[in-house]
Parts: C-alpha cells; sequence; structure tokens
C-alpha cells in the first residue's frame, strides 16, 4: 500500500501563485507515475498535470499549460504541482494520484492510490 498526502493549498487572490505537496510513503519502492487531478463544487474531477517515474515526461490540460509545472524529487517521495498565475476558476479541491501506467494515469480511471485531497481556493 502507498499513502499520499497532500499540502499546501489555501487561499490566494487571482494572479498569484501557490505550490502543492503530495508526499507519499508506505510500499514507495513501486516505479507510479503521479498525478493531480481537481474537482471543482458540481463539477466533475478532471485531470490537471502527471509526470512520469522518472520524471522525463510531463503532461498537461489545455488550461493550465504555461501556468502550473509538476515535478518530482524521487529522494523525497514527493510530487510538486507549481501554480502561478492563478484564476479563480482555479478553484477546485486538488487531488494527488498514483498510478502503475502513465499512460493511462490522466484518464482517471481505476488508479492505484489517491490522496485525501486540499483545497484550492482563488478569489477574484
Amino acid at each position: 500500500q502507498v499513502q499520499l498526502v497532500e499540502s499546501g493549498g489555501g487561499l490566494v487572490q487571482a494572479g498569484g501563485s501557490l505550490r502543492l505537496s503530495c508526499a507519499a510513503s508506505g510500499r514507495t519502492g513501486s516505479s507510479h507515475a503521479m498525478g493531480w487531478f481537481r474537482q471543482a463544487p458540481g463539477k466533475e474531477r478532471e485531470f490537471v498535470a502527471a509526470i512520469t517515474w522518472s520524471g522525463s515526461s510531463m503532461h498537461y490540460r489545455d488550461s493550465v499549460k504555461g501556468r502550473f509545472t509538476i515535478s518530482r524529487d524521487n529522494n523525497k517521495n514527493t510530487v510538486y504541482l507549481q501554480m502561478t498565475t492563478l484564476k479563480p476558476e482555479d478553484t477546485a479541491v486538488y487531488y494527488c494520484a498514483a498510478h502503475r501506467t502513465y499512460s493511462t494515469l490522466w484518464y482517471g480511471v481505476d488508479l492505484d492510490y489517491w490522496g485525501q485531497g486540499t483545497q484550492v481556493t482563488v478569489s477574484s
């Protein structure tokens, strides 16, 4: 089992920045790809960003390209989501996920592990 714990959420004004962290513990020896998803009130959960185990490839949803950056530090078993130029429509609960297959992670279906989520609120 792998446990994922997100942190770094909060309230920020539009145009501001936040960095989310997702710390993995447990059987972290597996080579999982990692990703971030978000769910706004009344909306379905959506993919935000993903990164391979090695960190060599990343994938983003179009609306966050150029504003969000996903990265990971395998020595710390932690994945990050640097968010800049935040917009009110970025307001959501952000979830970290781990999955054995990078190419299917962003579909968000039957993923191996999920975190509990962290709230991000962007005020206008």
